[in-house]
């Protein structure tokens, strides 16, 4: 093998330090050739570094030459790795050349470098934070390490770009630093000159595109297009020409939702929100709107698709609250579960159920499968020391405790968690614990309680796992926490508390105990699939012809990737395990957290008293949607996304369309006679439209809104090109071709409605209403970009789609939800609801009675909106109006929420 690097190029860095470790292995010749010396004969361009095989072919990816060395070393493949380099090639690769290219070529410095960069350090100095060793994946140095260090080191070795606050970072690059092949290559490549050894390289490579987190004007641009062939292009108009008749027929809508064998059944479960809390904007992107996109999305693909959630009741949180807000248990979860509801209604969460876990299919459920447990030896006894509060006269669970984490020192560490450093904790091991009922040092007693035996289902895991991952969309923050559970040794959990909130325990001696949330949550899914059908068996124990999607933040993936796998492979019973778990970060908020009791961020039922619709809100979040690192939300940035991607953007594009349709055609389609120019736009769509499916089927839902917008840049630089009313008004050929952009640019509009119904349900419904969408064309996406409206077809009237933001209204916004005004309202709103009364008489209706009520209040108030957008006849208005009142009643008392007194008009 002959290795080829030079001098002042980067990949020559990892590569060098690499082949140290195939020394021994196999023959390795290393030359050292100038940059411009084509060493791969059949590349039209110079590029090193370049690995020569004994066999004559060539290896010439940094990453793959790397990778090729450590596995002649006797290194072993491992997901963390893999998706490591991923993130490396995605994420990395494309800050790292633009913060190079400022720094060594236009000469910039300090922050104008270091902001490119910071996320991605940001990124990786967490990822080492939140694990005990001291490498990426591990406790050794790996491919991962080597890759990542050989990009990085040209920038960081300058300690000016190696922020001090990134402790875990600088101690990861220390390391790798200072070993005797690093300090080797880094000689080799940079002679020691720094950075500016690359500028030679540097300054014969493209550009760098900027990073994509600027402004998007609708301004006409030059963006650069995937080369497409003949053949494509071809393809892409035939699949155009056959317009709707393409379509596959429509799936019949069937209640209860059920898996049809030979057909794509997909369940979607979001992570039951505690019910004791109203959620904030990070709750609800991190489960259930992001689960309601996919939902939207895999019913658009006529996918058998069910989606559930529901409210998670029992434990110390619930009792916590109550004893708070001196109500009962079942009080607080009648109270929060329709606050819930209500919410998420606004949001338009598209559940098929949303459930909850105080009922009696949860108990029979949970306690099933613990007898199976217990029965197959999975399940151990054990003394427990505990904390027990003298004053309160009662052991305290973990919720009830609060102290300083012994792990990172943070003074405000939960019994059974630290929200610092996330680090899983005993109660016990707190240091100055306090009970937070009455705020006494509790002393430590011992109790009896029930273990899941987890190392000895860890072999039936490992097994699981092994064939599970590899052919999943597992996200990588997933695969990372699971993997490192497993490297530390699973350990017995205990699954029973000292509470009598929960579900009973079913065993002789343990009478006085429930089963701890973390255990039987999970089931929650199952009780509430079991709520809305009896045939629930046949979406939980369907493994065969189901596939399971869980969303969540990451927090919650032990219990979904580890405990309840566990729970279930032990009964033996041939249950339905996730096939895809789906985890977020965190969503924070402007420069800090979301704060209840400082009144800072925004929380679910504050949304829509902000004026700004739910569509807005959701597009934003998803915008924002913390994929692959922590993300955060601001005012500002919500301004300037609503203005330039969706006013600027999206809306001024639809807009146009349609109205040209209006002024210049009379309301009906114009004929489209497609020039070469007109065929490429339609197959460079037809590829952004299957970009798009590629993403949303992994569930990258942040990356697939960028299609969108995308598609949406493409039409507004179309119809700005061929500048259709100047050519409207000129010989017939200038006509004929200006209803061709019209009628081309119209059906992109018709495309845009159908592939942002996941994003913004209520805005797709407005443009499908405006352009008189056919109505097999509004339920389902197909794979191109299809002629949807016809010549001829009769649109109906456009109306702008979206409001400008004004500085002001936002700089009002961010000063209310700064602090301090959340505890005001809910003062406020726990005044004008009078204790649960009617909570206590009316009884909560089943699931399937709500989802009728709620459609009937739906149905009812697309009426009302109807016929007011009709000035039809006050009376008629007023009649209808009750009826939407008097069903809303009937929702409210069904929910169990207290309802409100009845509002007088004010006296002018």
């Amino acid at each position: 093998m002959r290795l080829f690097v030079s001098p002042g190029a980067p990949g020559s860095l990892p590569v060098l330090v690499a082949a140290s470790r195939a020394r021994g292995r196999a023959e390795l010749f290393i030359s050292t050739v100038d940059p411009e010396e084509r060493v791969v004969p059949f590349l039209t361009r110079p590029r090193v570094p370049v690995l020569q095989l004994d066999s004559g072919n060539y290896l010439f990816s940094t990453s793959a030459i790397c990778r090729y060395f450590f596995l002649l070393s006797g290194w072993e493949q491992d997901d963390l790795t893999d998706q490591w380099l991923e993130w490396e090639a995605v994420e990395l690769q494309p800050a790292l050349s633009a913060a190079l290219h400022y720094l060594v070529v236009q000469g910039k410095k300090g922050e104008d470098v270091l902001g490119l960069m910071r996320r991605a350090l940001t990124h990786i100095d967490h990822s080492l934070s939140r694990q005990s060793c001291p490498f990426l994946t591990g406790e050794a140095e790996s491919l991962a390490d080597i890759v990542l260090w050989g990009a990085l080191y040209p920038l960081l070795q300058d300690p000016a770009y190696l922020p001090e606050e990134l402790g875990a970072l600088r101690s990861w690059f220390q390391a790798l630093s200072t070993q005797e092949p690093c300090q080797r290559a880094a000689e080799t490549v940079l002679k020691q000159q720094g950075a500016l050894a690359l500028r030679p390289y540097l300054q014969k490579q493209p550009l760098p595109k900027p990073l994509q987190d600027g402004a998007v004007s609708n301004e006409p641009e030059e963006e650069e297009l995937a080369t497409l062939s003949e053949e494509e292009i071809a393809a892409a108009v035939t699949a155009w020409e056959k317009g709707l008749e393409s379509l596959p027929p429509l799936r019949p809508q069937e209640k209860p939702v059920l898996p049809v064998a030979g057909e794509k059944n997909v369940l979607i479960t979001s992570a039951l929100p505690y019910v004791n809390n109203v959620p904030h904007l990070g709750n609800i992107i991190g489960c259930v709107l992001s689960a309601d996109v996919f939902a939207r999305y895999s019913r658009l693909r006529q996918w058998n698709t069910l989606y559930l959630c529901g409210t998670d009741e029992y434990g110390t949180a619930t009792e916590t609250k109550a004893m708070e807000e001196g109500l009962t248990p079942q009080e607080i979860c009648d109270k929060y579960h329709a606050i819930h509801a209500n919410i998420y209604r606004w949001f338009n969460i598209s559940f098929d159920i949303f459930g909850r876990t105080t009922t009696p299919q949860q108990t029979k459920i949970t306690q099933d499968i613990f007898q199976r447990l217990w029965a197959r030896g999975f399940v151990l006894q054990d003394t427990v020391e505990q904390l027990r509060c003298e004053r309160c006269a009662r052991f305290l669970a973990d919720r009830f405790v609060e102290g300083v984490c012994p792990f990172c020192g943070y003074e405000e560490a939960r019994g059974d968690q630290c929200d610092k450093c996330g680090k899983l904790i005993n109660a016990i091991e707190l240091k100055k614990p306090q009970c937070k009922v009455c705020r006494s040092c509790p002393v430590v007693r011992t109790s009896q309680h029930l273990f899941l035996d987890l190392p000895k289902l860890e072999s039936r895991l490992e097994k699981w796992l092994g064939k599970v991952l590899p052919g999943s969309d597992w996200t990588p923050n997933a695969r990372f926490i699971i993997r490192s559970w497993l490297r530390d040794g699973l350990k017995p959990r205990c699954i029973t508390r000292d509470l009598k909130w929960g579900t009973p325990v079913p065993l002789k001696g343990f009478e006085d105990k429930v089963f701890y949330v973390w255990f039987d949550a999970t089931i929650g899914y199952l009780s509430i699939t079991a709520n809305y059908t009896d045939q629930w068996e046949r979406w939980w124990k369907n493994p065969e012809q189901v596939d399971l999607y869980q969303f969540m933040a990451k927090d919650n993936v032990p219990f979904h990737g580890l405990v309840f796998p566990c729970s279930a492979l032990g009964t033996d019973e041939n249950y339905t395990l996730v096939s895809h778990l789906i985890a977020t970060e965190y969503l924070n908020y402007e420069d800090g957290k979301f704060s209840k009791s400082r009144g800072v961020g925004v929380f679910g039922d504050m949304a829509q008293d902000t004026g700004i619709p739910a569509d807005i809100w959701r597009f934003y979040l998803l915008y924002i949607r913390p994929e692959g690192q922590d993300s955060a939300f601001s005012w500002t940035d919500m301004l300037l996304k609503n203005n330039s991607e969706l006013l600027n953007n999206l809306g001024n594009f639809i807009n146009r369309a349609g109205m040209f349709v209006s002024k210049f055609f009379g309301g009906a389609v114009p004929e489209m006679v497609l020039t070469s120019d007109d065929r490429r736009l339609v197959a460079h769509i037809t590829l952004e439209v299957r970009h798009y499916h590629q993403l949303l089927e992994k569930a990258r839902i942040r990356d697939a809104l960028r299609s969108i917008l995308t598609i949406s840049r493409h039409g507004n630089q179309y119809i700005q090109v061929n500048e259709p009313w100047k050519r409207i008004k000129g010989n017939e050929a200038d006509r004929q071709r200006a209803g061709t952009v019209t009628g081309l640019a119209v059906n992109i509009a018709a495309l845009l409605s159908i592939m942002i119904q996941p994003y913004m349900p209520t805005v797709s419904a407005t443009i499908q209403s405006q352009l008189q969408l056919p109505p097999p064309a509004c339920s389902f996406l197909p794979p191109a970009f299809l002629c949807i409206l016809r010549a001829g077809h009769q649109i109906g009237t456009i109306s702008p789609l979206f409001q400008k933001l004004e500085n002001d209204q936002i700089e009002s916004l961010k000063q209310r939800f700064g602090g301090g005004q959340l505890e005001e309202s809910l003062e406020l709103k726990a005044k004008a609801t009078p204790k649960p009364a009617v909570v206590e008489t009316v009884p909560t209706a089943g699931p399937q009675q709500l989802q009728v009520l709620v459609d009937e209040v739906t149905k009812q108030g697309n009426i009302v909106r109807e016929l007011k957008a009709q000035k039809a006849d006050k009376n008629q208005v007023a009649a209808e109006v009750a009826k939407l009142l008097e069903l809303k009643k009937q929702l409210a008392l069904a929910e169990g929420k207290p309802l409100d007194p009845p509002k007088g008009k004010k006296k002018k």
